[in-house]
């Protein structure tokens, strides 16, 4: 029962951006569940297929309601960052032909990365839970059609456009090597207080974009332009002369857990694109960190 668990709350992460609605996904399910009687329990022949569809569908109603949960949100909304193996044997992702449409090879796997995340955003709740379904959960056409309530055409439709979203967007690195390099100088220039270095590392469209969901302070909207962030991002280091990056891997690469003495502040993750910083999320609402802690 608690793999099971484990492989709903990793569904309803993905769908949901954050492990605390996900969870709350996960609990509407098993109570639909145990409302059931015995008989009608011992009537359901695959009951991960029962689960995994009930599940998919409180998340849809969740998505549907979150555009206007966003507009309450105070200040920028990222997805919580999980560690690489947090989702470690949850997911089933299918073999795919290496001569297929590129379009119609998985673009997501166990890990998951906060790029992925935020361009799923972007998607419309069935295109989401589509894609999500297909692409890492191996679920069939057919019994995400009954899900979303489409035919099994419109769901491969679905499915191939949200795919699409993520390779127009380039949320997979291109290199993990040069992600990594890139990262680990950035956070150099950080301790050191290089300006000169930090804005040598940033793509002129460089965009910071920092959640504290109206707990903890954080820009409210989006810090944009290489002199912008830098200053940005070391005045944090001004401010704090005890702040150390703590360096951990994520779906997106290597990130950096932000520490002030034995305080755990935050989760740092980079985009790097032709091997400069093209965003910067910042993730400082103490909601969003419960995957992290400081070894003590």
């Amino acid at each position: 029962m608690e793999a099971e668990r484990r492989r709903l709350v990793a569904i309803g992460y993905r769908m949901l951006g954050t492990l605390a609605d996900a969870e709350d996904a996960v609990q509407e399910t098993y109570v639909r569940w145990f409302r059931m009687t015995d008989a009608e329990r011992d009537a359901i022949v695959n009951t991960q297929g029962w689960l995994t569809r009930v599940m998919s569908r409180v998340c849809l109603d969740i998505l549907g309601s979150a555009r206007a949960r966003r507009e309450r949100y105070v200040g920028e909304w990222l997805p919580e960052p999980v560690p690489a193996d947090l989702f470690a044997d949850t997911a089933a992702v299918p073999r795919q032909d290496a001569g297929a449409d590129p379009l119609e090879r998985v673009t997501l796997s166990e890990e998951v990365s906060t790029a992925l995340l935020i361009v799923m955003e972007s998607m419309t709740p069935a295109e989401r839970v589509s894609f999500v379904l297909h692409d890492v959960f191996a679920v069939p056409f057919d019994e995400i059609a009954a899900i979303v309530g489409r035919s099994n055409a419109a769901v491969r439709q679905l499915a191939t456009s949200g795919r699409r979203r993520v390779h127009q967007y380039d949320a997979r690195p291109a290199s993990t090597r040069e992600h990594d390099e890139v990262t680990r100088a950035f956070a150099d220039a950080c301790a050191g207080g290089d300006l000169t270095v930090l804005m040598s590392l940033l793509d002129p469209s460089v965009a910071l974009r920092s959640d504290g969901g109206g707990v903890v302070n954080a820009a409210r909207r989006p810090v944009l332009g290489v002199s912008n962030v830098a200053r940005f991002v070391l005045g944090m280091f001004q401010k704090r002369p005890l702040l150390t990056l703590q360096q951990h891997r994520t779906g997106d690469g290597i990130a950096f857990v932000v520490v002030d003495a034995d305080t755990l502040l935050g989760v740092i993750n980079l985009k790097v694109r032709g091997g400069r910083v093209s965003d910067v999320w910042i993730q400082v609402n103490p909601q969003k960190l419960t995957a992290w802690s400081v070894p003590h």
